[in-house]
C-alpha cells in the first residue's frame, strides 16, 4: 500500500492504518529501535508504543515522508526509553557518547528566539552531509542518527576502529569550521 493512502486511513479514522503501516514500517522501525536499544523486547516495545503515537498524530500532523517521520518517532523514543532505563546510570551507553564528541561542534544553546537559526541550521547539516563522500556520510550517519557503536561501525564497513574514528574527527572538525564559518556560536 502507498504511504498516500496509509496517512489518508490515517486521516479517516480507519483502523485498518496501524496494521496498513506495521505491515510495511514494522520491521524498518524495529530496526532503528534495536540499533538503539540493543534488546528485542524493549525495541518491540518501542515500536508498538510507535504506532500508537503515529494514531495520536495523524491528523493533525500530515507527514510528507511517512518513513522519515516513523524514523525520527522511534529514535526519538527508543532515545527516551534509554533515558529511563540509564536513569541511575547516567553517562553510560553510545547516546552520552555520541552527543558528547558532537557538542564541540553543535551549538547548544536553543530557545524560543533561535527557532529561525534552527532552521538554518539544519539547511547548513543537510548541505554538510551531501557535501561529504558516501562512506563518510554513511559513517557519520551510523554514528550521530543510529547510535552506533564505533566497533559495530568499523566492523560493518570492513575497516578499523581507528579509521572509523579518524573519519568521524576529520567529519566534525569540518562541520566545525562550516558552522564557524557561517556565523554559528559554538
Amino acid at each position: 500500500m502507498e504511504d498516500s493512502q496509509i496517512i489518508a486511513l490515517f486521516f479517516a479514522r480507519s483502523e485498518t492504518a496501524i496494521s496498513a503501516a506495521a505491515e510495511k514500517y514494522e520491521n524498518y522501525c524495529r530496526a532503528i529501535a534495536f540499533g538503539i536499544l540493543h534488546d528485542d523486547t524493549e525495541s518491540e516495545e518501542c515500536v508498538n508504543d510507535i504506532f500508537l503515537k503515529v494514531w495520536e498524530s495523524i491528523p493533525p500532523k500530515k507527514p510528507a515522508n511517512l518513513s522519515g517521520y516513523l524514523a525520527k518517532l522511534t529514535r526519538n523514543h527508543a532515545i527516551n526509553f534509554i533515558n529511563r532505563r540509564n536513569a541511575v546510570k547516567r553517562g553510560s551507553g553510545q547516546i552520552n557518547l555520541a552527543l558528547e564528541e558532537l557538542g564541540e561542534c553543535i551549538p547548544d544553546k536553543f530557545d524560543v528566539e533561535q527557532k529561525i537559526e534552527e532552521s538554518a541550521l539544519t539547511s547548513l547539516l543537510n548541505e554538510f552531509l551531501a557535501s561529504l563522500p558516501i562512506d563518510t556520510r554513511r559513517i557519520f550517519m551510523r554514528r550521530y542518527w543510529y547510535l552506533s557503536p564505533i566497533k559495530e561501525i568499523a566492523s560493518d564497513f570492513g575497516i578499523s576502529e581507528s579509521k572509523v574514528k579518524m573519519q568521524l574527527l576529520r567529519a566534525r572538525k569540518k562541520l566545525k569550521t562550516k558552522l564557524e564559518s557561517e556565523g554559528f556560536d559554538i
